[in-house]
């Protein structure tokens, strides 16, 4: 009949391989003196930050999908899905023949009313001149008055005119609005496009943040606070601003909130779930390096010097990392000395004898 051994029975039996492995083959000194000469850290309770922690996910800042500015037909395409695209690139092109035609002929256009327009400059000139001396009528230099403004006005529309027939030209290269990578493509090569037709979607990947909904509960010490990261395996990220909407959402009652992560986040993606912890307060918390932990298939122990001078194997139960050092949820009080070099202290525990043998 098989036995199921709880952590308490595993960490005895480690205790006692790792006697058996410490015993040598003369009279060992006392554990006592031995244990005197480990390098030892009183654990002391410390106020550290207290965590809430919520799922959130993450998104990129920049995201958007790029549409046609003009009509025309698809004649290249330059970057796909996954393709990496600089700012500014080109990533698209329409063909632009009836677009170049617009503008000729506003250059035709231009350079006519700019004729016109010095014609009629120099027409109100000398109209002026001879009203001076009396040779023609008032009604002569209205008339001459009115032609050179219309001239004037009719140069301007040209002139603007030939700015928009540029941009229609301009519109047939479609550019990245921001470094990123494409992630759809809507349209095929050749195919007619208009006005607003989605061509290609992309984000950004420098610049993320973490979208999370904030219970109604801790929304007032998530303010206070102002303080949140994110956690990646042992990492955590600080946020380098916390955003949350003023108004909570229907029906959850939750606030929704966004945290800014640095540009030198890395293995982050847009889509991905982390965890995201708020700093809500502050707790007194047990902290020990975490160099003197010693971690054994899935019960974790650290050697604690006891009032006798012996090291001894115990469980603990740990908690978050902050640094070099691992919060001790349970199995360690405050006072009690733990050795900071576990691969010392295993060397310096006492020598287990096994039953009916003398120790060797």
């Amino acid at each position: 009949m098989h036995r199921r051994f709880g952590g308490a029975t595993l960490v005895a039996a480690l205790v006692a391989v790792l006697g058996l492995a410490a015993c040598g083959g003369g009279g060992p000194a006392p554990p006592q003196a031995r244990a005197a000469q480990l390098a030892t850290l009183t654990v002391t309770p410390e106020r550290i930050p207290l965590e809430r922690v919520l799922d959130g996910v993450i998104e990129a800042v920049n995201q958007s999908t790029v549409s046609a500015q003009t009509a025309g037909r698809v004649a290249e395409i330059l970057y796909d899905v996954n393709d990496s695209v600089p700012a500014g690139a080109v990533i698209m092109r329409l063909r632009s023949a009836e677009q170049r035609s617009s503008l000729t002929q506003a250059q035709a256009a231009l350079s006519e009313a700019e004729a016109r327009e010095a014609e009629a400059q120099n027409r109100f000139r000398r109209i002026t001149d001879m009203y001076a001396r009396r040779v023609v009528a008032k009604a002569m230099l209205d008339e001459a008055t009115a032609g050179r403004d219309a001239a004037v006005a009719r140069l301007a529309a040209a002139r603007a005119a030939l700015a928009s027939a540029r941009e229609g030209v301009g519109y047939t290269e479609v550019r990245a609005p921001f470094a990123g990578v494409v992630t759809q493509r809507h349209v095929e090569l050749g195919e007619a496009v208009t006005p607003g037709t989605p061509l290609m979607s992309g984000v950004s990947l420098t610049q993320l943040r973490v979208a999370v909904e904030v219970p109604q509960s801790l929304v007032a010490r998530v303010r206070a606070s102002g303080r949140a990261g994110i956690y990646t395996g042992d990492r955590r990220i600080e946020a380098r601003a916390l955003t949350i909407f003023p108004v909570a959402a229907s029906p959850s009652s939750s606030f929704r909130a966004r945290l800014e992560l640095p540009e030198d986040a890395s293995g982050l993606a847009p889509g991905m779930f982390v965890k995201v912890g708020f700093i809500v307060g502050e707790a007194q918390r047990l902290l020990v390096p975490v160099s003197s932990l010693v971690e054994r298939s899935e019960v974790t122990a650290i050697y604690v010097v006891n009032a006798d001078g012996r090291a001894l194997m115990r469980q603990v139960r740990v908690g978050r990392r902050h640094g070099e050092r691992l919060e001790v949820l349970a199995g360690l009080a405050a006072g009690e000395h733990v050795a900071t070099d576990p691969i010392a202290a295993m060397k310096h525990l006492a020598p287990v004898t096994r039953p009916g043998g003398n120790g060797a």
